[in-house]
């Protein structure tokens, strides 16, 4: 998907909202939905199709958590720091994993683009303690062997799908 057919979506959603300032934040929500993260053109046209100042529309984006200014990877790896999963030993999940990954400093995204790595303060699964996510799908009672096993697994299953293409 080019980024002029990204755009004309990020201009249908907007419009779906009745080009309406109030709607700003929902409006971000669904384009970070369809595509992880608020690319800069993304915002620039939003602040611009709302008649408001970019600076604004970048404050929103970076008051919020959830918000994202940078591109993710295909699968969105989420590690449970919680009091539970802390206690259960997830701080070596999440090591094991920015090791495996090849992340350093701030960097989250693996440089295939194919994982993101993030932590989650709860992710509400205490008794399954340690958890992980891989795209909102639960991994309970992780280990760091089994939570790199996962994503080897995953790597593997995207090499059969390019095979085949």
């Amino acid at each position: 998907m080019g980024k002029q057919d990204v755009l004309k979506r990020v201009e249908e959603i907007v419009d779906s909202y009745g080009c309406r300032r109030e709607a700003l934040i929902a409006i971000m929500q669904d384009i970070q939905n369809e595509y992880k993260y608020l690319s800069t053109e993304a915002l620039e046209l939003v602040a611009n199709k709302l008649g408001v100042g970019v600076a604004k529309v970048y404050s929103v984006a970076t008051f919020y958590e959830n918000f994202s200014l940078e591109a993710k990877g295909k699968y969105i790896v989420k590690v449970c720091c919680g009091t539970a999963c802390h206690v259960r030993k997830s701080q070596p999940i999440y090591d094991g994993l920015r090791e495996y990954l090849g992340l350093t400093g701030k960097q989250k995204t693996s440089s295939d683009a194919m994982f993101t790595l993030e932590t989650v303060a709860c992710l509400g699964a205490c008794g399954l303690s340690p958890v992980m996510t891989v795209n909102d799908e639960v991994h309970p009672k992780m280990t760091p062997e089994s939570a790199i096993e996962l994503l080897e697994e995953l790597r593997a299953k995207e090499g059969a799908n390019h095979a085949e293409a």
